[in-house]
């Protein structure tokens, strides 16, 4: 059907989701994990349904925004991989009342906390940074995560689920070597900490998540649940690392052209910062990017596919894209086509538009 676009809009390719979510399904399935995806990235209930085809009962969540909404759709087993922030307790006690709710845990700050606060029994997953340094302990602080494990066991409503890992280095490494080297290390790191730590916790899990080396490798020891979140749409970033070709790339803005400058080879698009955010990567010019054109046709079932040689969104403000083109793309453009733009960051890209259009023409809302 002809899909009747006036302005940006986030189209979603649902059969590439589909097939996005069968192969980390499947993954899961031959390493004998259990698949606890991350929604941060879709946000969406109706996104959230596909994964149940595929046998998906517990989830990831960023915020308790988050966590409350998919509870409210639905969901009974609900991480919030988010560390955790003492002042949501009451909110969390009101919430694991309803769901299975488990959250992630760095300081002893957290643990005191949760002390004289905590009414309603949860679950709760250290953090191990093994690389990332956002959040997390680093895995060598034994003593501190032993310090944790025991402090948890004074209060009768938290209950050790194990050790959670976004190991989100992964986005940063330079060469296939590093990428290698650094999941082993990650991996060996948490197995390490499973050994020591799994005598005195006989239920202890290890969950791990990223998608760059979700997507990447085959086998992944000792990891209970694996639950990686941007797998679901892909980008242009994840096409760069190696973690997807750009035909798994399920999400693409749809921009009008509003006006064409020949002479200085530029095309503007209304579409900027307020629709793509501002994540960007650096192209074979040294220069940033924020987006790249792919050959697309609204109504065309096929979708889109690769980018079209150096057709690239090369600046934005905040509704206003700039691309830069070749004479030979901008003698064929018109005032009012729509161009298709593959993002940098599908999660961003996402989180600012807060809804979808599939390729036949339904609208899919997101958490507001």
């Amino acid at each position: 059907m002809a899909l009747n676009i006036i302005q940006p809009t986030l189209l979603l390719d649902k059969q590439k989701a589909l097939n996005n979510i069968k192969r980390m399904s499947e993954k899961a399935r031959l390493n004998g994990m259990a698949f606890t995806p991350h929604f941060k990235t879709h946000q969406s209930a109706e996104i959230a349904s596909w994964y149940k085809t595929f046998g998906v009962s517990k989830i990831k969540v960023s915020s308790l925004k988050m966590a409350r909404y998919f509870a409210k759709n639905g969901w009974e087993n609900i991480v919030l991989a988010f560390p955790l922030n003492i002042l949501e307790i009451p909110e969390i006690n009101e919430l694991a009342q309803k769901v299975k709710l488990d959250i992630l845990i760095v300081n002893k700050e957290a643990l005191i906390a949760l002390k004289n606060q905590l009414t309603t029994a949860i679950g709760f997953y250290i953090e191990i940074d093994t690389g990332y340094h956002r959040t997390g302990i680093p895995p060598r602080e034994i003593d501190l995560i032993s310090t944790l494990i025991r402090k948890a066991k004074e209060n009768q409503l938290l209950h050790f689920q194990g050790f959670y890992c976004h190991a989100g280095h992964s986005y940063h490494l330079d060469s296939p070597e590093d990428f290698k080297l650094n999941f082993q290390q990650s991996l060996d790191a948490l197995n390490h900490l499973k050994s020591i730590f799994i005598p005195q916790n006989k239920h202890l899990k290890i969950s791990f998540g990223d998608t760059p080396f979700c997507s990447v490798f085959e086998q992944f020891k000792g990891v209970d649940e694996f639950g990686p979140g941007n797998f679901v749409f892909y980008d242009l970033t994840q096409q760069k690392i190696g973690s997807c070709h750009y035909e798994n790339i399920a999400v693409a803005m749809a921009c009008p052209v509003i006006a064409i400058y020949p002479e200085r080879n530029q095309i503007v698009v209304h579409g900027g910062g307020v629709h793509f955010a501002k994540d960007f990567l650096v192209n074979k010019n040294g220069q940033a990017i924020y987006g790249k054109v792919a050959a697309f046709a609204p109504g065309n079932p096929k979708g889109w596919g690769k980018p079209i040689e150096d057709i690239e969104l090369t600046g934005i403000s905040q509704e206003h894209g700039t691309l830069s083109a070749t004479n030979a793309f901008i003698s064929k453009t018109k005032i009012g086509d729509i161009l298709s733009i593959l993002p940098v960051h599908s999660c961003m890209t996402a989180n600012a538009m807060g809804e979808y259009l599939t390729l036949d023409g339904e609208k899919l809302k997101m958490m507001k």
